[in-house]
């Protein structure tokens, strides 16, 4: 839609929404949003992405390629990937998003553990 966007061509798109929610998982680099290192090499990215299907994707934000192997990625950023799931619920969302993060690894990742836990809430309140 972006290329059809500056091509001018939006006349000619058509938009497909998914109704299942969405959950997003930032892996920031330890230390983040104060001093953090960079250049760490990351781990379980091809493993991500052979267990994701179509209900989940990993997103690159502080990432950079390794100059010396360049199918390796390095951190580059305090914010490096966002790891997102879609789901039949944010309960199911959050879980496969999880189950997404858990496969990447490198030395001194953080993540919350506890996005989602509002709308999770909410959801078993309009269950009961």
């Amino acid at each position: 839609m972006c290329q059809a966007a500056v091509a001018g061509r939006l006349d000619q798109c058509r938009s497909e929404w998914d109704p299942r929610p969405a959950l997003g998982v930032v892996l920031a680099a330890g230390g983040y949003p104060g001093d953090y290192r960079s250049g760490d090499v990351i781990h379980g990215l091809e493993h991500a992405a052979a267990n994701a299907g179509s209900d989940s994707k990993v997103f690159h934000a502080g990432t950079r390629s390794n100059p010396g192997q360049p199918e390796q990625a390095l951190t580059a950023g305090g914010r490096v990937l966002c790891v997102t799931a879609l789901g039949d619920s944010v309960s199911a969302a959050q879980q496969r998003a999880y189950q997404q993060a858990a496969l990447i690894q490198w030395d001194d990742i953080y993540y919350r553990t506890d996005i989602g836990f509002r709308a999770i809430a909410r959801e078993h309140v309009v269950e009961k």
